[in-house]
């Protein structure tokens, strides 16, 4: 129902060469009005990075593929479109550093002199698979299906009647009012595989889950506060929107 909107012009992201000129539009400061605007240049395509914010309050995230570019990247930037001297847009604003203090999330660091973005050409590719409503191993469409438990920091467990360590997911609480509430399973369970698949770290908990839906029963293997191993069918319920 809008109108009045000029959709923007994209170029190949994979023809992006070292040294070319590129600015970055985006909302440094997070303050709105008018878009900021940082020019730069390209300093190489194809790189790596790992990113988290200052607190690392969301962890930290590996990226690839990225375009990195010297330019002053700043607070509130993520989003925005990483356009040529044309004009066209060759990527999107995602991270940046400052010199020899490591990798942010620019949305949560002070202004960068190294900023990176996700070439236009992979947004584009991921944008697409969510339209066509397909849901892959890194795309989930729909609703989002959780398993009703809480995490313990730790990743493995001790039983109370054991000295053998567990490798897994360990339980430290249960979700009220959901099937897994209500199943076999106990705060202090060390979850080691689900259908069949070993889980040792909660990454890949998440992993094997998002690729259900819910409504879908897996079959936890998980090991108890005493040693004893067992298994249970819990039912994937729908969870708050990732």
């Amino acid at each position: 129902g809008t109108s009045g909107l000029t959709p923007v012009t994209t170029a190949n992201s994979s023809a992006v060469k070292d040294a070319e000129a590129v600015v970055g539009v985006g909302n440094a400061g997070g303050v709105g009005g008018t878009p900021s605007y940082a020019p730069g240049a390209v300093v190489a395509t194809n790189q790596s990075l790992t990113a988290s914010d200052p607190d690392n309050l969301t962890g930290a995230e590996k990226l690839t593929g990225m375009i990195q570019i010297a330019a002053s990247i700043q607070p509130g930037d993520s989003g925005g479109p990483l356009v040529n001297t044309d004009g066209q847009v060759i990527g999107m604003d995602t991270a940046g550093s400052s010199s020899g203090s490591g990798y942010g999330f620019s949305d949560n660091t002070s202004a960068n002199t190294q900023g990176y973005a996700i070439p236009i050409n992979t947004a584009l590719a991921i944008a697409r698979t969510i339209e066509s409503g397909t849901s892959t191993s890194s795309v989930h469409v729909g609703a989002t299906p959780i398993l009703g438990i809480e995490i313990s920091p730790t990743l493995s467990g001790y039983g109370e009647s054991s000295s053998t360590p567990v490798t897994g997911v360990q339980i430290s609480g249960l979700a009220t009012g959901t099937p897994a509430a209500s199943s076999a399973l106990t705060a202090g369970d060390v979850i080691t595989a689900l259908n069949g698949q070993s889980v040792t770290t909660t990454t890949q908990l998440s992993t094997i889950v998002q690729k259900l839906a819910p409504g879908a029963v897996v079959k936890v293997s998980y090991t108890t506060s005493t040693g004893t191993s067992a298994t249970t069918n819990v039912t994937l319920v729908a969870g708050p929107a990732l």
